[in-house]
C-alpha cells in the first residue's frame, strides 16, 4: 500500500526540496498540507537553507485537492469541512515565505496543484505537462487563490477562457502565455528549478509574488468589457450553471479591489457554491463514473445469420460482439454454438463522441469475455458499464418511455416544438422530436415494435412516424422531418409538418371531448421524463445494472442528461420518490397503462427511500448486519 508522505532534503547548495508523495496523482488533503506547512516552517527557520523547490514524486506535481471531500461536505452539510487553506498554505506559508519558492512542475498541475505551483516565486515546468484549472467541472470554483493568481499570469483573456471550459494546457503554452517561467527535461527539471530559485537569492532572476502583479491585468474597462462578454457567453451556453458566473463575479471582484479582496470572496462563493444543488449533482457524477468499470440495422435474422457465418470462420478465442441497441443477445446467439463468448457492445451515436459503452453480458457469457471487453473499452477511451441482456438493455430501455411520450402528448394536442423546448431549458441539447430527426424514422419504428413486443403493458403506439414516412420524410437523412435542415443554418421548425400531426390526432382521436389538454411546461417535463423513471426502476429492480449510480453515469454519456443534475436517478431523487408515484398513478388513471408506476417504484414511495438506495436497505433501519 502507497504511503502518503511529504519529505524534504536539503542539498549542498542550500536548496530545500520539499516532494509531495501521494500516489498516483499526488493529490491533496487536509493531512498532506499540515506536513507541508511544517516542512516549510522548518525550511524557513534552518540556516543552511536559502532557496526551496516545491515539487511532486513520481513524475507528478498534483492532480489537486481531493475531492472526495466534498462528498462530506454534502452528506453533512457543514460547509467547514471543505478545505479553506488559501491564506495560511499559499499567502502565508508559500507567497510571503522570506525564502524564494520555485515550483518544479512535471507531468500535471491540475486544480489545487497548479494553484499550488502559482503561490510559488516561479514555476519550471517538464515538456507536455498539463496545467488547468477544471473546478467548474464539479460545480464549485478554485478555492486556492486560483481566480486570482491566474488572470495575473496570463492575462484576463485567457484565464477566463481556461476557467470557463475547464480547458487544459500544455507546459509550452504556458510558458508563451507567462503562466510557466521555463522548460527543462525530465532529467534536468530539480536541477534547473535549483538553479532558478538561487538565481532569485543572487538577483538574477526577478523575485515575483503573483498576487501583487497587475501588468497582465490590462485597463479596467478592457478587463470589465471581457468580463461582460464571457458573462453573455455563459448565460447562453451554461444559463443552469451558477459557478459560471459566480466565477466571473470573484474575478472581477479582484480586478476592481486587489487580489486580497479577491481571495476573500472566492472564499467564501466557494463555500456557498459547494453546497449547491449543482455541486452535489456533478460531484455524484463523478465518483458515479468511477465505479463503473452500424455494419447492420435492428433485424432480427440478419443478425442471427451474421454470427451463424462469423462462427464458422473465426478463431475458438475470437469475441463475438454486436451493437445491438434492443435485440435480445439470446435470439441473436441461439442459432450458434459460441453462446460463451456472443456479449453487446453497444455504442451511442455519434459513436466518435459519445462516451460511454454498454457492455451486455448474458447468463452464458464468459467472465473473461466481459473483462477482455472492458479492456477494449478503456484502450479506445470509452467509459464502459456492465449491464445484464434484455431489450433495450439499461440505457435505451430506461428511456424508450422518453421517446414514446412526446408522441402521447402531441395525439393529446401539446405542440411538438414546444415539448422540444422545455426539454433543451431542462439541459438537454435537443429535444425528443429532433432527436428522432437525427435517428431517421425507419430506426425508430424498428426498436419501438423490439420494445412493443418486450413491454406491451407500457407501449404507446402512434401513427405519426409510419404517417411521415408515408409523406416521403425521414428526418435529417434526407431533410425533411419536423423541422428545415439548411447547411451553414440551425434547424428550424417545419410548420408543413402539422397537417400530418393534425392526421395522427385524428386517427388516434385521444384528446379528451376532442379538445387539447392543458398542461404547464413543468407537467410536460415530468409527463416526458417520469415514465422514464419508472422504467429505470425496473432496470435496478431486475437486476439490469448492479446500481442506480451506473443509470445516472449511463443517463449523461449516453443520453446527454444535463451532467449538473446529477443523472436520471440522482435528480429523481431530488424530485421525491412520493411525488413521481402519486403523479404517475393520477395519470395512469387518465391517460392509460403507459404511465402506470411499477412496484419498485410504490414501494420506495410509501417507505420514503431514495430509488438510489440499495433494494434490502432502509434509511430509518438501525439494524446491524
Amino acid at each position: 500500500m502507497a504511503v502518503t508522505v511529504v519529505t524534504m532534503e536539503v542539498g549542498n547548495d542550500g536548496v530545500a526540496v520539499i516532494s509531495i508523495s501521494n500516489p498516483p496523482l499526488n493529490v491533496l488533503t487536509v493531512a498532506i498540507i499540515a506536513v507541508m506547512k511544517e516542512k516549510f516552517s522548518e525550511a524557513t527557520r534552518r540556516s543552511d537553507v536559502k532557496a526551496i523547490v516545491l515539487t511532486g514524486k513520481g513524475g507528478r506535481f498534483s492532480g489537486g485537492f481531493d475531492i472526495s471531500a466534498f462528498q462530506k461536505v454534502h452528506k453533512s452539510g457543514d460547509v467547514s469541512d471543505s478545505p479553506n487553506e488559501s491564506f495560511d498554505l499559499i499567502v502565508n506559508t508559500i507567497e510571503d515565505c522570506k525564502k524564494p519558492v520555485v515550483a518544479a512542475v512535471e507531468g500535471l498541475a491540475l486544480g489545487g496543484g497548479l494553484e499550488l505551483a502559482m503561490g510559488c516565486h516561479a514555476r519550471i515546468a517538464a515538456p507536455k505537462t498539463q496545467l488547468g484549472l477544471p473546478e467548474l467541472t464539479l460545480g464549485v470554483i478554485p478555492g486556492l487563490g486560483g481566480t486570482q493568481r491566474l488572470p495575473r499570469l496570463v492575462g484576463v483573456s485567457k484565464a477566463v477562457e481556461m476557467l470557463l471550459f475547464s480547458k487544459p494546457i500544455m507546459s509550452e503554452e504556458g510558458k508563451f502565455q507567462g503562466l510557466i517561467d521555463d522548460i527543462a527535461s525530465s532529467e534536468e527539471l530539480l536541477r534547473a528549478s535549483r538553479l532558478w530559485a538561487l538565481g532569485i537569492v543572487e538577483r538574477r532572476k526577478p523575485w515575483v509574488r503573483s498576487l501583487h502583479r497587475t501588468d497582465k491585468i490590462g485597463s479596467l474597462s478592457e478587463a470589465q468589457g471581457l468580463l461582460r462578454n464571457a458573462r453573455e457567453q455563459a448565460k447562453r451556453t451554461a444559463p443552469n450553471m451558477p459557478q459560471h458566473l459566480a466565477c466571473l463575479d470573484v474575478v472581477e471582484e479582484g480586478i476592481l479591489h486587489g487580489g486580497y479582496a479577491g481571495l476573500l470572496k472566492e472564499a467564501t462563493v466557494a463555500k456557498e457554491l459547494v453546497l449547491s444543488n449543482t455541486s452535489k449533482a456533478l460531484a455524484h457524477l463523478f465518483f458515479a463514473q468511477r465505479t463503473t468499470a452500424k455494419a447492420v440495422i435492428e433485424d432480427v435474422p440478419l443478425k442471427q445469420k451474421i454470427f451463424t457465418e462469423l462462427e464458422k470462420v473465426c478463431s475458438s478465442c475470437c469475441i463475438l460482439a454486436t451493437n445491438t441497441s434492443t435485440i435480445d443477445l439470446n435470439v441473436i446467439g441461439e442459432k450458434t454454438n459460441s453462446q460463451a463468448r456472443i456479449i453487446g457492445a453497444h455504442f451511442f451515436s455519434p459513436a466518435h463522441v459519445m462516451p460511454l459503452l454498454e457492455i451486455v453480458r448474458t447468463e452464458k457469457t464468459s467472465p473473461q469475455v466481459i473483462l477482455d471487453l472492458l479492456t477494449v473499452g478503456k484502450i479506445i477511451k470509452k467509459v464502459p458499464i456492465v449491464v445484464g441482456n434484455c431489450t433495450g438493455f439499461a440505457v435505451n430501455r430506461t428511456f424508450f418511455p422518453y421517446m414514446q411520450g412526446p408522441h402521447l402528448l402531441v395525439n393529446l394536442g401539446v405542440d411538438l416544438f414546444r415539448i422540444d423546448r422545455v426539454i433543451r431549458n431542462f439541459g438537454l441539447p435537443i429535444g425528443p422530436f429532433q432527436l428522432q430527426d437525427l435517428g431517421g424514422y425507419r430506426l425508430g419504428l424498428a426498436a419501438g415494435k423490439e420494445f412493443a413486443n418486450a413491454f406491451p403493458d407500457r407501449t404507446f403506439r402512434s401513427p405519426l412516424t409510419e404517417l411521415l414516412l408515408k409523406n416521403g420524410r425521414n428526418g435529417k437523412s434526407n431533410g425533411k422531418g419536423f423541422y428545415i435542415y439548411e447547411k451553414g443554418s440551425r434547424p428550424k421548425p417545419d410548420p408543413s409538418v402539422l397537417p400530418i400531426i393534425e392526421e395522427s390526432r385524428q386517427l388516434m382521436n385521444i384528446m379528451p371531448g376532442g379538445k387539447p389538454i392543458s398542461v404547464t411546461d413543468k407537467e410536460i417535463l415530468e409527463m416526458l421524463l417520469f415514465p422514464a423513471v419508472n422504467e429505470a426502476c425496473l432496470v435496478l429492480d431486475e437486476g439490469v445494472v448492479a446500481r442506480a449510480s451506473d443509470l445516472d453515469v449511463a443517463s449523461v454519456l449516453g443520453m446527454s442528461f444535463p451532467s449538473y443534475r446529477g443523472g436520471i436517478m440522482f435528480w429523481a431523487d431530488t424530485v421525491g420518490s412520493n411525488h413521481i408515484y402519486t403523479s404517475l398513478k393520477r395519470w395512469s388513471e387518465i391517460y392509460g397503462s403507459f404511465f402506470k408506476p411499477s412496484r419498485f417504484l410504490e414501494e420506495r414511495a410509501v417507505k420514503g427511500m431514495p430509488l438510489s438506495a440499495p433494494a434490502t436497505s432502509s434509511p430509518k433501519s438501525n439494524s446491524k448486519l
